[in-house]
This record gives C-alpha cells, sequence and structure tokens, in this order.
C-alpha cells in the first residue's frame, strides 16, 4: 500500500506541474477556439497521461483507477476540456484492457504509448436512455470478417480518434441478438463521421456522430467473443463514474480557488469582500461541499479495484453527488464574482459551463438515481 500510495502521488506531481505549468496558460484560448492545440496532446503522451492504465512494459505508466482520478481531477482544476479529453482517451483503452488478445494488445498498446494513437467508444445510439438489448447497429459475419451497420451517436474524439471500439449485435448459431465488441480504424472503409456537434461547454473535445455503411472489418478485429459485449460494457459504465466525479470535483476546486482569490482581491466600502460574512459562509459551504464530493469519488474508485459488493452503487452515488456539487459550486463561484463572473474574461464562467456536462456525460445523472433506487429496492 505504502509503494501505491508513492506512485499515485509521483502520479499527482506530474498531473499537477503539467496543469499549471503547461495547460493552464492555453485554457481560455481553447475554449474559445474550440480545440486542444496538437503540441499540448503530444506533451500529455510523452508524460504518459494518455496510457494511464497501459503495464510499464507497453510504455505506460500501469496506474490504476484512483491515478486515473487524480490526473483527470488536476487537470480539471484548469481546463474542463482537457480533463474531459484524458478521461475519454484512457476510458477508451479499457476494453483492450477487458477483453483484448495479446496480439491485440501488443498492436495497440505501443501505438497509444509511443505514437498518441487515440481511443474512442462508440456505444450509445441517442435514442433516450442507454438499453443495451435494443441497441440497433448490427454486425453480420461471414467468411471475409464481418460487416457493420449503424450509427453511433455523440462519439467523444469522433473523428479525431485513430481507432473505435463499436459495440454492436451480432448473431451467433442461436439466431439470437447478443451484443459483441469491435476495434475499427478510423481509416476503414465504411466509417463516416457527422458534423462536429456545438455544445455549451467542454468545448475543446470534439464529439460527432459515427456512421456505419457496410464497413468491412477482418475477424481479428473482435474483442473478446461474441456476445461478451454487454459484460464489456457494464464494466467500462462502472469504472468511467469515478472519474467523471473526479472531473466534476476539479472542476468545482477550481471556481473555489478563483473565488477566493477574487474575494481577496475585490475592494468595496474600504475592505475585500473576502472579510464579509456572507461571502465566507458561501465559500465554507463551497469547499465542504466539494470536500464531501471528493471522498465519495475516490471511496468509490478504491472500491471499485478491490471488486467490492456495493461498488456499482457507490460509483453511481459518487458521480451524482460530485457532479451535482461542481454544478452548485461553479454558479455560486460565478454569484461570488458578480456580474465579472458572467464575463468571458473571468475563468468561472467556463467551468459552469462545463459543469453542466459532468451531469449528463456517461450516464445522465436521473438514470444514476434508478440504479441506486433498483438496488436498494431489490436488498
Amino acid at each position: 500500500m505504502e509503494r501505491m500510495d508513492k506512485e499515485r502521488e509521483m502520479v499527482r506531481e506530474l498531473a499537477t506541474k503539467t496543469a499549471h505549468k503547461v495547460i493552464a496558460p492555453h485554457a481560455s484560448e481553447i475554449d474559445a477556439t474550440e480545440e486542444i492545440p496538437k503540441v499540448l496532446i503530444e506533451c500529455m503522451g510523452k508524460q504518459g497521461l494518455l496510457s494511464i492504465f497501459l503495464p510499464d512494459e507497453y510504455g505506460g505508466i500501469n496506474g490504476d483507477l484512483p491515478s486515473l482520478c487524480i490526473v483527470v481531477e488536476e487537470i480539471a482544476k484548469v481546463s474542463g476540456s482537457v480533463a474531459l479529453f484524458i478521461l475519454a482517451q484512457n476510458i477508451g483503452t479499457l476494453p483492450i484492457s477487458i477483453g483484448g488478445s495479446d496480439s491485440q494488445k501488443e498492436w495497440l498498446y505501443r501505438k497509444i504509448s509511443q505514437e498518441n494513437t487515440l481511443m474512442a467508444i462508440a456505444l450509445n445510439e441517442g435514442e433516450g436512455e442507454l438499453h443495451l438489448p435494443f441497441l440497433k447497429t448490427f454486425a453480420r459475419k461471414d467468411s471475409e470478417g464481418y460487416l457493420l451497420n449503424g450509427k453511433k451517436c455523440s462519439v467523444t474524439n469522433g473523428g479525431m480518434a485513430h481507432v473505435y471500439t463499436v459495440f454492436a449485435q451480432s448473431f451467433p448459431k442461436t439466431e439470437e441478438a447478443s451484443l459483441s465488441t469491435f476495434l475499427i480504424e478510423g481509416q476503414t472503409s465504411g466509417i463516416q463521421f457527422g458534423e462536429r456537434e456545438k455544445r455549451i461547454g467542454m468545448k475543446g473535445v470534439v464529439t460527432a456522430d459515427l456512421i456505419l455503411k457496410d464497413c468491412r472489418i477482418p475477424g481479428e478485429n473482435l474483442l473478446g467473443k461474441e456476445g461478451e459485449g454487454e459484460r464489456m460494457v457494464r464494466e467500462i459504465l462502472l469504472r468511467s463514474r469515478p472519474p467523471i466525479g473526479a472531473l466534476a470535483v476539479g472542476l468545482a476546486q477550481g471556481a473555489i480557488e478563483y473565488a477566493i482569490q477574487y474575494a481577496n482581491g475585490r475592494i468595496q466600502f474600504g475592505k475585500p469582500i473576502s472579510s464579509f460574512q456572507a461571502i465566507q459562509f458561501m465559500i465554507a459551504d463551497m469547499a465542504t461541499q466539494a470536500e464531501a464530493a471528493r471522498v465519495l469519488v475516490y471511496q468509490a474508485s478504491e472500491e471499485i479495484e478491490a471488486y467490492g459488493e456495493h461498488s456499482e452503487r457507490l460509483s453511481a452515488i459518487a458521480k451524482i453527488f460530485a457532479t451535482d456539487v461542481a454544478m452548485k459550486v461553479t454558479t455560486d463561484a460565478v454569484q461570488i464574482l458578480g456580474g465579472y463572473g458572467y464575463m468571458k474574461d473571468y475563468p468561472v464562467e467556463r467551468m459552469m459551463r462545463d459543469a453542466k456536462v459532468t451531469q449528463l456525460y456517461g450516464e445522465s445523472n436521473q438514470s444514476q438515481r434508478w440504479l441506486i433506487a433498483r438496488q436498494l429496492m431489490r436488498e
């Protein structure tokens, strides 16, 4: 445990240094131009932030889920867009870790760590909450491999990633549809991308639809076995919740720190507004909420790593609480800055816009509440 703590502390130091020295100077520019500069991506790749879960023998950090949460939280304090980019990339490597063969790992792990190959997961199809048995992307097996047809919506890094993990219904011998997982390179014939989506927050991250029209891939691009897709999806969703919570905590903490800085420097009635009890109580409540969210997020990530029996419920609780806190705390930060908080010259309005996405990203907070309630009622 002591060794693990030291390794995580090293990861935190790396992420904090990168956040403040490399990313923070570009944070407002990223939001304005809606693009993360390639030089930043290359820098993060060299530091291993795009390959946190990968084994060290392949050039990765060999990190665990708390390590990813640490990185995402530290980066989110200065840029929600870059934090989400890192989150999506590393969650995008999970399908290989879960179901990849030795040859698939050899192929992709080195490309990720050495060439900054970007990964993306294509799962949702845009018809309400995710319901796996009713996905309409299909994969038909024949003598040449698989032929895929369908449409995936709002794929993070869609059109930008180099390799996509696509979940599609396949038809084994029983002729009953079952979910399977496939690796598809972005330049494969038959793969198209919709127009980049315009959002109010996380503007530096690209999202676009992925469209498959008679997309031909070889049989070795199947991840795991046919029919194992549902198990893989549930594992990915489980492990994505704490990092989303960590992103929310980072946004909240960044907003708190800026609000304190502003309150100490803003003079009214001859003294800084930080001396007013109303402001002090607001900041105290913001800090309390953020710290409670942080504890929940890391407790959930540790529980998942330990394969705890309540990990699914706890991860959903952490995701809900942290993202709701981020929305409230960033809104309060805007309030502390008054009229200035609503202006793009100050970062808290960006943090507030970015925070809203966390309540929706992956699985909405409403679906998480349903998951929690269903488990409690069952018990």
